[in-house]
């Protein structure tokens, strides 16, 4: 074989074997980065939940939360869980109050990007509980989590997810004639879309007003709570949320007061 022949050809096995590892190093260094921001995010969403915390009881205030994301987009779900409050007396079950409907905050990261695999769920931090409905004046209402569940309408994605959820306070006013009185206050954040007037990102809570809802029944001795999922054709239903239990009841002293607290809260995509 001639010498320019041979050059030719060492030249082009040369130039292959560069393509080949500079592809592969361009994969390897992506795989890193979106795993890498897929973690980091996890910080954002749970600081996101606890945002929502401060935001839904103080109407007007606003806080953005800022994130980097290379890979993988914020939205919000709307509508994707209902609750219905029912409560107990000598009558039987009545509803306190019309089904509530509350959207979720997703960061959907493409499995092409980052996979946990197939139906992975982990909860944020993974000693979380997985109630709905949590007692205490630190309970938080809202719960995280990240998940994989393929085939889902809107794309093939791993997800960390923000998910409004229930914190109950119980206290006990003592009235004129000694009798105390014992009142159960329900909190619930509900999520709904802002006005979106930008992309950037950042997602700005803003707290647009408070509903309260008191039982007037003067027997009450029992509260029915329960769940369901508008958007479970879609895929989100009671297999992606992973609640302990979709129904909770508790027993109420006799004659209790029940309070619903709801606070509305505007979810923005970028700053207002």
């Amino acid at each position: 074989m001639s010498p320019a022949i041979s050059t030719v050809i060492l030249t082009a096995a040369v130039v292959v074997m560069i393509l080949v590892v500079m592809s592969y190093a361009t994969n390897y260094l992506n795989a890193g980065m979106a795993e890498n921001e897929f973690s980091s995010n996890k910080q954002f969403m749970s600081t996101t939940g606890l945002q929502i915390d401060d935001i839904a009881w103080t109407v007007g205030r606003t806080q953005t939360v800022s994130y980097s994301s290379k890979f993988g987009t914020v939205e919000v779900q709307e509508l994707a869980l209902n609750y219905t409050f029912q409560v107990h007396t000598s009558s039987g079950w009545e509803n306190l109050t019309a089904p509530v409907e509350t959207g979720i905050i997703v960061y959907n990261m493409p499995v092409s990007s980052y996979s946990m695999g197939n139906n992975s769920f982990e909860r944020v931090p993974m000693s979380a509980n997985s109630s709905f409905l949590l007692s205490g004046s630190s309970a938080p209402v809202s719960q995280v989590f990240c998940e994989e569940k393929l085939p889902m309408n809107d794309g093939s994605y791993t997800r960390i997810v923000v998910v409004p959820t229930l914190r109950v306070l119980n206290s006990s006013i003592t009235g004129t004639q000694q009798n105390p009185t014992s009142y159960f206050k329900f909190y619930l954040p509900v999520l709904e879309n802002g006005t979106n007037p930008y992309r950037s990102q950042s997602l700005t809570l803003t707290g647009d007003g408070i509903t309260k809802i008191t039982s007037t029944s003067s027997d009450i001795d029992q509260v029915n709570i329960t769940v369901t999922f508008p958007k479970a054709s879609s895929g989100f239903d009671s297999t992606f949320f992973n609640f302990k239990q979709i129904s909770q009841t508790m027993t109420l002293p006799k004659g209790s007061v029940v309070e619903l607290y709801m606070g509305k809260v505007l979810v923005t995509i970028g700053q207002v």
